[in-house]
């Protein structure tokens, strides 16, 4: 049980690293969650700090969930009560929780998208990559962030199911079964951006539009 503790609690504490919150104090001395939509992430940091500081932000947030599920689930204090696979999941979900809910910044963090990522980079990178092929596609044909990740993490559980039914491939069970709930916690924390797109308010990347102009 000391290992299962452990791992919980570490991973919580590495998902909650504030990321754009930090970067935010440190480039422009400003708490990033006062500005743009107030979300302490990755896509508010690159509307507010810059594009240098927004990818940053994000791939360090990436990190946060790679780590906490390669590596912080691998410790071993005792005789843990779950197989590894569940292991690696719980921790990429603390990770995430952390993030969301950070306890460094008044439980108000990100929306779990690049710490969430990050634990299907480490679970299954194959899986990762279509994902993130179909958040660039939805996100260059529309400009909205809050659409392509919820439009990924949906994807998500699409994607493991039809590589599980390739014999080159073998998804844990473990993994199958979580994947389903992946994409209602992202619609949860995208609860305010869905308000907006029914009101025809959800802002989109301005850059993006103006390349697809050109086009």
């Amino acid at each position: 049980m000391l290992t299962l503790i452990a791992i919980l609690l570490l991973s919580y504490l590495i998902g909650s690293i504030p990321t754009a919150i930090i970067v935010g104090k440190i480039t422009k001395n400003i708490d990033i969650r006062q500005y743009g939509s107030g979300n302490a992430g990755g896509t508010n940091a690159f509307r507010v700090l810059g594009w240098k500081a927004g990818l940053f932000v994000s791939l360090f947030d990436v990190a946060k969930g790679v780590f906490a599920t390669a590596f912080i689930s691998q410790i071993r204090l005792d005789t843990p009560p779950l197989d590894s696979a569940w292991l690696m999941i719980l921790a990429g979900v603390c990770a995430i929780l952390g993030h969301t809910y950070t306890i460094f910044a008044g439980f108000k963090g990100g929306k779990g998208v690049a710490t969430g990522a990050g634990m299907i980079v480490a679970l299954y990178p194959i899986a990762f990559l279509i994902c993130l092929l179909i958040f660039a596609l939805v996100l260059f044909s529309t400009g909205l962030v809050s659409v392509s990740s919820i439009s990924a993490a949906l994807g998500l559980p699409i994607v493991l199911w039809i590589l599980n039914h390739f014999r080159s491939f073998s998804i844990e069970p473990a993994l199958l079964i979580f994947s389903i709930f992946i994409p209602i916690f992202i619609i949860f924390t995208h609860r305010s951006n869905i308000r907006r797109l029914l009101k025809g308010e959800e802002k989109p990347f301005e850059k993006l539009i103006l390349l697809r102009r050109r086009k």
